[in-house]
Parts: C-alpha cells; sequence; structure tokens
C-alpha cells in the first residue's frame, strides 16, 4: 500500500494542478497503459536457480530465464593455506555471473560426507592443535573428521575467514546472498547419523552474529528448523530457506506435512517475507517427484503460499511435460511488476518542474529486497541521452497495487523539439535499468519506450 511520502506526493499533484492549469490540459498530457505480457522474466533477487553452474553453463535450464546461481564451498577449498583465501576463484564467479546477467548465492560448509576428502576443514587447522571429532556416516567406510567448534583455534580462524569474506564482498553489486551455513554437515545444522553432538546453542549463536557483523548489507538466509537460531538469525534481518520442497513421503512423517508448517511457526517465521526472502531447494529434485507420484503442481502452490522468491532445482532436468508448471511458477515466484499506466505533461521546458501520476502493481507473492528506484530517460531531438532519476524505491512493495506520484524537473540543456519518453527501475549507483518489468516495448539498453514529449 501507498507510503506516507507517496500520500504526500498525491497530496501534491492535486495542488500542483489547481496552480498549473495547463498542465492538468487534458489535450497536453501524455497518457499510456502499457500492455502486460506474459514474458518469463530473470531479475535480480529472485527466480528459478541454477545449482553449482551458470545459466550459460546450465542446459537443463533449456531456455528457461535465471537471475541467481547457488553455490557451496568447503572451507579447505576456499583457504587451502591459513591466511591465504582464494579470492581470485571468488572473484571469477562473481564476474562470471555478472556476464551473464545473474547475481552469486553462497555457503560455507565445515563438515562433510565426500569419499575424496577427510574434512570440510582445511588440513591446516587440525595440524595446528584444533581439535575435533571423528565419524562415519551413510555406511561408506571412510572416517571424517568435524573439528570441535568451541575450540578457541577453530573460533579464531572461522570467525577472521567470515570477517575477512565480509571485507571483501559485503554489498558487492554482484552478491546476491550468503546463505548463513558453516555449522552441520554440509552447512545445514545438523550432524544426522554421525553420533556428533551439535555445537551448543551459544556457540551457534555466535556463529550467526558474526555473519551478520561481516554481511551486514548482504541479503542473509538461514536454513529452517533449529528454533533458537532460527528465530536468532530472522530477529537480525535474515530470511529463510528449506532445502527439501516436495518431499511427500507416505511413512507417517514428511517435510512438506510435519516439519515445515511447525518449524515455520514455532520459528516466528510466517511473515519474515515481508522484509527478507524465502528460498526452496526440491528434495532429491523434480523427476523423483514424478516418479513418485506426486503432484507437482500442488507442490509448486505450497511453495508460493509461503511467499518464496527462490526455488532451486539443483539444475537437474524439467520432467517431461511438466515445463508449462515450472513457468507457471516462475511468472508467480518473487515480485513482477507492471506499470498500468502512466500521465505526464506532454509538454515541458528545461528546468520545469514535470508531474507524473503513475499507477503500478506487484502481480507476484513476494517484495523486491532491493533499493532499485524508478528513473525514467529522455532522449532529445539531438539524440542525447539524460536520466531524470526518482527517490522512489521499489523495495518492499508487497503484492498488489501502488500509485505512485513524482514531481520531476527537466534537465537543463535538453534541445527544442520533440524527446522520447521511456521509463525503467534503475540501480541506483549506475542509474542503468536493472530490472525487467512485465509490460511490452522493453528496448535493447533496458528501458520500456512511453511516448514524446514536446521541449518548448
Amino acid at each position: 500500500m501507498p507510503s506516507r511520502i507517496v500520500m504526500f506526493l498525491l497530496v501534491l499533484s492535486a495542488l500542483f494542478a489547481v496552480c498549473h492549469p495547463a498542465a492538468a490540459d487534458p489535450a497536453k498530457t501524455l497518457k499510456v497503459q502499457p500492455k502486460e505480457t506474459d514474458e518469463l522474466l530473470a531479475n535480480p533477487g529472485m527466480g528459478w536457480q541454477t545449482f553449482y553452474q551458470f545459466a550459460d553453463e546450465d542446459k537443463d535450464l533449456a531456455g528457461l530465464p535465471s537471475g541467481s546461481a547457488y553455490f557451496r564451498f568447503y572451507w579447505r577449498d576456499l583457504e587451502p593455506q591459513e591466511g591465504k583465501i582464494d579470492f581470485a576463484r571468488f572473484d571469477e564467479l562473481l564476474a562470471h555471473a555478472r556476464r551473464v546477467g545473474q547475481k552469486l548465492g553462497f555457503r560455507i560448509m565445515v563438515a562433510c560426507t565426500d569419499n575424496d576428502i577427510p574434512s570440510g576443514a582445511p588440513d591446516w587447522l587440525r595440524a595446528k592443535g584444533c581439535k575435533g571429532y571423528e565419524y562415519k556416516y551413510g555406511g561408506k567406510g571412510r572416517t571424517y573428521w568435524v573439528p570441535d567448534f568451541d575450540d578457541p583455534i577453530f573460533k579464531e580462524a572461522h570467525f577472521r575467514l567470515i570477517r575477512e569474506f565480509g571485507k571483501r564482498y559485503d554489498g558487492h553489486p554482484d552478491l546476491d546472498y550468503i546463505d548463513i551455513g558453516s555449522v552441520g554437515l554440509w552447512g545445514e545444522w545438523h550432524m544426522s547419523d554421525t553420533k556428533v553432538d551439535m555445537p551448543p546453542m551459544k556457540t551457534r549463536l555466535e556463529i550467526i552474529d558474526a555473519y551478520t557483523k561481516a554481511f551486514p548489507n548482504t541479503t542473509r538466509l538461514m536454513l529452517i528448523g533449529q528454533d533458537e537460531a532460527m528465530k536468532h538469525a530472522l530477529s537480525k534481518g535474515a530470511g529463510w530457506r528449506a532445502d527439501c520442497l516436495g518431499d511427500c513421503s507416505a511413512d507417517g512423517w514428511n517435510h512438506m506435512e510435519n516439519s515445515y508448517p511447525e518449524a515455520v511457526t514455532q520459528g516466528n517465521a510466517l511473515m519474515t517475507w515481508v522484509d527478507a526472502p524465502v528460498a526452496w531447494e526440491t528434495c532429491w529434485e523434480m523427476n523423483h517427484w514424478v516418479k513418485e507420484g506426486w503432484d507437482v503442481h500442488a507442490i509448486f502452490d505450497y511453495a508460493l503460499e509461503y511467499h518464496a522468491s527462490y526455488l532451486n532445482n539443483k539444475s537437474a532436468p524439467i520432467p517431461d511435460g511438466y515445463r508449462p508448471e515450472v513457468e507457471r511458477l516462475t511468472r508467480k515466484l518473487g515480485y513482477r511488476l507492471v506499470l498500468r499506466s502512466i500521465a505526464a505533461p506532454a509538454e515541458a521546458a528545461p528546468g520545469d518542474s514535470w508531474f507524473v501520476n503513475m499507477a503500478w502493481e506487484n502481480v507476484g507473492v513476494a517484495p523486491p529486497y532491493r533499493d532499485y528506484r524508478i528513473a525514467f530517460r529522455l532522449i532529445d531531438s539531438h539524440g542525447k541521452s539524460s536520466v531524470i532519476a526518482t527517490d522512489q524505491s521499489i523495495q518492499g512493495w508487497l503484492p498488489g497495487e501502488f500509485t505512485v506520484a513524482e514531481t520531476l524537473r527537466i534537465p537543463q540543456g535538453i534541445a527544442q523539439g520533440a524527446a522520447r519518453l521511456a521509463v525503467g527501475i534503475v540501480d541506483p549507483g549506475t542509474s542503468q535499468p536493472a530490472v525487467r518489468l512485465a509490460i511490452e516495448g522493453r528496448d535493447k539498453d533496458g528501458w520500456y519506450p512511453l511516448g514524446v514529449v514536446e521541449v518548448k
């Protein structure tokens, strides 16, 4: 619903019309009602994710747009030698994401079950004398090692790793989110089937605080489940993710019926989506659902009912015949902005105040969580382009309709004659379009042409 600022601007619009009757003259007003499109959109902070690969590498996307790539890293790979973090590798991943129009989400892991490595922690940590625990998993013959998270050697080294990543990447424009990990097998906050106890709650909360402090300007997600830990992370502004969407097992217990509703309620997470995103990962992957005879349509509706912004199918193939269901989902995931109408004076002069009325609608299930702004571009009769930025952010636009009014200033130096007007949602740091709208007419630069304004 409109904010107080927007309501204030609406009052200003009425005063402006009274004091400037020429601007309110219908004959001199540019009115446009853009046509909504059902095009599949890749937008930042939402959508169908790729997993351990990017959109230009994932053949199973089969043309499905993706704005987010999700990776997980063992600590041993990020810091193979003490104090020598492999930033170059991470920089290249961020650059790759930018090249293909994605952003990078990631998690750090400490405990593993891989056949070819003894631990998710670096070898040098154990060599320094860090205490730890050995365990076996899943009937595999080998023994694994996980550090004692209460050991001062672990805390000093691991918290330093988190801090250094935060110093370098917090707020990075190509970073989508950080998935708060570290604890448990694969960073999933459990040590199931290992006979190793989880760290004390005090230590778990310290790790959440370390990520929160290191990444204050980056979206953070917390795996659903650990009630006190989850509540703590959410109270610090994190969203939540769940990694077993679709589990409809009929053995008396499953995630969909028995785990997630209770965890969301006990974790005070039902309304988290208003301020921070919800991310789902498929249990197994979609082909397993089809093999088991589970209702894909109902599973996707379940995700949407929790106001999901992301879905990760582990870059597995989409089952034959289910592409329409995936497309239906992606048209609802996260936010989807439609400019319903716009009205602005059709004549102006350099330096003039220029009043614009807009009607918008978010037809997705969640708001945008990034501070992108509405902006206009004017290309004058000499071909000179001017971007007129507004202070109106789309951050927090919940599903529903919005009325926006802006009083702008026509740039000095703009040439007389017909100037082409376009609208866009831009990154305030670059003034370049960052968000695709669900309307027709997008040009090659990401702007949406609206018509012509006559510069007097």
